[in-house]
């Protein structure tokens, strides 16, 4: 294992660390916070054509304060346990800062999900399944899988289907695992969660004058321009929404193919389809390419909020001093180094921590879950009965007024909300109050100089009064 890939779990511990002296807690609580409580690592065989392949993975249960624990599964060839355990101990301050009952879990299979066919990937998601069924880690009150990098609602379909094969008679199954198709009993914008919550999550920082002027910004997100690292679920999502609701100009964007720069202005839509069309972001037209080797230079760029939306150890010492955004938008887990940190806050950028900015996906993965446990979509009992409430306002309105209401209005205020507005509605409160939380921490605390230890602070806070609830600790 890498120096580099063992860093991600130093950096992780590094932060609480350097959070936990502000908490005041007892020694044995905050060691009992931080640890790992269960890892396994599995060996699985899964034919593959003519060869038998020996998989490796592993689940990592963080945290049982609260029951079920919650997280991903990625797939990927650079899963290892210690990378596995930094992002279920990410996941356990996650659910916590944004008050999702939930301890944090993650899951990782080794292999490189591109290298195999959709029917060769069933059969190791299945298999990968019922390994977690035997040793009792999957379950909608014991731990509860979602989509990660990697995998998809193809493979959670996978995961309910394999549970429902050995479960039956379990009336909540389909709380086993999030992140579902809409029609195998997931919840509307599940997909664009994560990207969602960041684009909530830099708005809102964005919106506070006293800060933005201490970057030398304008209040408000509109017209600042942002370059984005990684094309994925969350950056594709993240640069869609904050364009198209936040007028955003996106000016850079890097792929593992490359990047792209245009201080015009890169129309996000047309260049998903680009590659979409051509298989590569590079030779966009009017944009400067730049090659597979020097696609970290993305990081370089100048712009007003840079996106890490890609892998972890993305910003080290080696270029930490040379990032040139004014606000680093954590939408990926651990892009930032420790170390890295350091240089960048002083050098005075704002940092909006991983922690806080892509915990949209644990939320509405939260919302998911409640659904499948009610049995009922959101919306259906009172849909209607808003409808008609808002109608009848809009009636006594007409009569007092004189005046007529155009159809086209009168369907846009009446209408009642559906699944997917009350999924956002909800997803935006919690983006919202939880940065005004660790903000208030950050601002009222004199020795918290960052967002990212006020986050910590909150989240071991909130964690801690399980325990103590527990009567264990003093």
């Amino acid at each position: 294992m890498s120096k580099q890939q063992r860093s991600f779990y130093q950096s992780v511990s590094d932060y609480f660390d350097r959070a936990a002296p502000h908490t005041g807690l007892h020694p044995g609580l905050l060691e009992q916070i931080k640890v790992c409580n269960s890892v396994i690592q599995v060996h699985f065989p899964v034919k593959i054509g003519k060869e038998v392949k020996v998989i490796e993975a592993y689940r990592v249960q963080h945290s049982h304060h609260r029951s079920p624990t919650k997280g991903g599964i990625r797939f990927s060839n650079h899963v290892n346990q210690e990378e596995v355990m930094a992002l279920a101990t990410l996941m356990t301050f996650k659910c916590a800062i944004v008050d999702v009952p939930f301890g944090g879990a993650k899951g990782g299979v080794k292999i490189n999900p591109w290298e195999y066919t959709a029917g060769q990937l069933e059969k190791i998601t299945r298999r990968y399944t019922t390994e977690l069924i035997q040793r009792n880690f999957i379950g909608p009150a014991i731990d509860v899988p979602a989509p990660d990098y990697g995998t998809g609602s193809r493979e959670m379909a996978w995961i309910y289907d394999t549970y429902r094969t050995f479960k039956g008679e379990e009336l909540n199954a389909a709380a086993c695992v999030t992140g579902k198709p809409v029609n195998q009993n997931g919840v509307r914008g599940r997909t664009e969660a994560t990207g969602r919550g960041v684009y909530y999550g830099i708005r809102e920082a964005c919106s506070n004058a006293d800060d933005m002027k201490k970057l030398g910004l304008e209040p408000g997100i509109e017209g600042k321009t942002m370059v984005v690292q990684g094309l994925g679920n969350v950056g594709s999502y993240t640069s869609i929404i904050s364009q198209d609701e936040g007028g955003v100009k996106i000016i850079g964007v890097s792929e593992v193919e490359g990047a792209i720069y245009d201080p015009k202005g890169i129309d996000i839509h047309k260049l998903l389809q680009f590659r979409k069309e051509t298989g590569s972001i590079l030779n966009y037209p009017g944009a400067e390419s730049y090659s597979k080797e020097s696609r970290k230079s993305v990081m370089e760029f100048e712009c007003d909020i840079l996106v890490p939306a890609a892998l972890e150890n993305q910003i080290t010492l080696d270029n930490a001093h040379r990032v040139k955004a004014k606000i680093i938008a954590e939408a990926a887990n651990g892009p930032i180094t420790s170390a890295a940190e350091k240089v960048l806050l002083d050098a005075g950028k704002l940092i909006l921590p991983d922690l806080f900015l892509n915990a949209g996906g644990v939320t509405v993965s939260y919302f998911e879950w409640l659904k499948n446990l009610s049995h009922i979509r959101f919306g259906r009992m009172d849909k209607r009965f808003n409808q008609r409430t808002y109608d009848s306002i809009l009636d006594v309105v007409e009569q007092n007024t004189g005046k007529d209401i155009n159809e086209r209005d009168r369907q846009f205020i009446a209408r009642g909300a559906d699944e997917i507005d009350l999924v956002r509605s909800g997803l935006e409160e919690t983006m919202i109050h939880a940065y005004n939380e660790i903000r208030d921490i950050w601002k009222r605390k004199k020795k918290v100089d960052d967002l990212r230890t006020a986050a910590f602070i909150s989240a071991i806070n909130k964690i801690s009064s399980d325990y103590m609830a527990l009567g264990i600790f003093p």
